[in-house]
């Protein structure tokens, strides 16, 4: 007999509450996303602004980070995108922490987002127990919470509800940015240069095609 829970089989997809950071990009709450690329951070704390100063709901923002090789984000950086005030960030020392601590603050449901910032993509079954932390805080926290991993070059964590990468293409005197959208459950991919808070359709996917219902 298996000793598998239960709850992490395959449930069919069904829409519910989003948080649109622009008219094309839409990210369904009590659910994990993963963002990529250099600039993922950059697009973090775009999506943690929209949420808790403008956006469905206000609160804190938790970052979890390695307590080891990582840099801290640069303060100057947080005050033009998101009060730096409304985060608040954690270190654990052990890498089985990261994924753990996300887990249990998804699950409490006070906290309308959530990041890790991640050194590799996680394996399938921790994505799924995130995923069912998220909807167990959606319904008996007070708020519908949003998970995001932050992983390395172009992402690849199995089982996300939607991948987003973030290159900065900046020119002189000009912050620009290509968005992409790499794979989403009901949307295909599509690229974007961000000028601004616009964005301009690009031509062209090269990135991973994978549009279809992930697990």
């Amino acid at each position: 007999m298996s000793s598998a829970d239960p709850r992490l089989g395959r449930r069919a997809h069904r829409a519910g509450p989003h948080l649109s950071l622009w008219s094309e990009v839409s990210l369904p709450l009590m659910r994990v996303h993963e963002f990529c690329g250099r600039a993922r951070r950059t697009l973090a704390l775009h999506a943690a602004a929209h949420m808790v100063s403008g956006g469905p709901m206000a609160g804190p923002v938790i970052w979890i980070a390695p307590g080891w090789g990582t840099e801290p984000l640069n303060p100057n950086g947080i005050t033009g995108i998101l009060p730096p005030q409304l985060l608040t960030f954690l270190s654990p020392r052990r890498p089985e922490d990261l994924l753990w601590c996300m887990e249990e603050v998804l699950r409490s449901g006070t906290v309308p987002v959530v990041v890790a910032d991640l050194p590799e993509p996680p394996a399938m079954t921790p994505v799924r127990r995130l995923h069912l932390a998220a909807e167990t805080g959606g319904r008996e926290g007070r708020c519908q919470p949003l998970g995001i991993l932050l992983t390395p070059g172009t992402g690849g964590a199995p089982g996300i509800e939607t991948r987003y990468g973030l290159e900065p293409a900046h020119a002189a005197g000009r912050d620009a940015w290509h968005l992409t959208r790499l794979r989403a459950r009901m949307a295909p991919p599509q690229s974007w240069r961000l000028e601004n808070g616009r964005l301009a359709p690009l031509r062209g996917v090269s990135e991973d095609r994978q549009s279809v219902p992930a697990a």
